[in-house]
């Protein structure tokens, strides 16, 4: 078929040969974020809906491992390391900006190296570094890693709590609580782990997907290619991102990443426990685990606010104006769940750009 030049009539001409509505999932953060700013919901014909997934790494960080990474900071002569966005995400009693305030030596850093670095100039502490994130940012954890059994560094040590995407992705089909006709992959996620690991969601699933960039072009780009497969009744794991993104990924990221941690069972927040969805340390390197070495007494935790809805938005069951708390009680200035806290959080790019454009949701 010979489509426009104008890829608002072009989706509108794809949409009218489907004839029927279509729910594609975003699994990323960032894309959830680029979608709003670039108004793209504004482009599209009718019909399509936009899910939001469970692509942001700091939304999906257990509360449990938020309120173990409070406890290893209360330990003595312990340096405690993190994202900055780490920072604000509630635990079962407060955030690590809370155990800031009350004494906890909680450092932000920008990388795993200058956790490091910390640690090489603090000699006389135990620096943990809370390793958070995707596929994205565990290769330079495992580097880091690396770099310090090479300096001989002993006071460093790892909290893990990363997950991985493809298997999210698959207990999310096979739990049928919602219906997502194609995806919109990851671009970040997906430089380093290419696209053969999302094989399955078009063997297995039938479904469509395109590993998609992020500016305007790029997005309406994948939703184009997602619309053609559909329309042509075919599945396969596309690439659109091309100029980053292989089909091989990165095999020497994947490489460091695979010879430092392991898959393992991992808990998602508001999803719940996810097999193989993790990554711990092999046991060569069991020595870099602060838990494994260290006793920590975590606390029983309160449990997350009931009315919280952000499982059901990182599912996509629901989205963030759904949840009872949205724009009430849980703002970005002060966040209840984990969406509203990131910047990439679902809750809180909704809650952005509905104040700042009167934009329908």
């Amino acid at each position: 078929m010979k489509y426009p030049m104008n890829i608002r009539d072009a989706l509108k001409l794809i949409m009218d040969s489907v004839g029927r509505p279509l729910r594609l999932m975003e699994v990323c953060g960032t894309h959830t974020v680029a979608i709003f700013r670039h108004g793209i919901r504004d482009l599209l014909p009718e019909g399509i809906t936009l899910l939001s997934g469970p692509g942001c790494p700091v939304c999906v960080t257990a509360m449990r491992d938020v309120d173990t990474a409070i406890a290893i900071s209360m330990q003595k002569n312990v340096v405690l390391t993190t994202f900055g966005d780490m920072m604000r995400v509630p635990g079962s009693k407060g955030s690590l900006f809370n155990a800031k305030a009350q004494g906890s030596d909680i450092r932000v850093v920008y990388s795993p190296l200058d956790a490091l670095r910390i640690a090489e100039d603090n000699r006389d502490k135990e620096v943990v570094f809370f390793a958070t994130g995707f596929e994205t940012t565990s290769p330079s954890v495992a580097g880091t890693i690396m770099e310090a059994e090479r300096k001989g560094v002993r006071n460093f040590y790892i909290y893990s709590v990363h997950k991985t995407v493809p298997p999210a992705l698959r207990a999310l089909l096979d739990s049928g609580e919602v219906r997502v006709d194609g995806f919109i992959l990851p671009g970040h996620v997906s430089t380093i782990i290419g696209s053969l690991p999302y094989e399955f969601i078009a063997s297995d699933y039938k479904k469509p997907s395109v590993i998609t960039g992020f500016d305007a072009a790029d997005i309406l780009s994948g939703i184009r290619m997602i619309l053609e497969q559909i329309a042509s009744r075919m599945s396969a794991v596309e690439i659109q991102y091309k100029k980053v993104v292989r089909k091989e990924g990165n095999p020497k990221a994947v490489a460091i990443l695979n010879k430092c941690f392991e898959p393992d069972d991992a808990v998602w927040r508001g999803i719940g426990t996810i097999g193989k969805s993790g990554l711990k340390l092999r046991e060569e390197f069991k020595h870099r685990d602060f838990k494994s070495v260290f006793s920590v007494d975590i606390p029983e935790g309160e449990g997350h606010a009931t009315a919280c809805s952000c499982g059901d938005v990182l599912k996509g069951v629901k989205v963030p104006p759904e949840c009872k708390l949205f724009g009430k009680s849980c703002t970005p200035d002060r966040p209840v769940g984990p969406c509203m806290v990131s910047s990439e959080g679902s809750c809180a790019a909704y809650y952005k750009y509905k104040a700042v454009r009167g934009m329908k949701v």
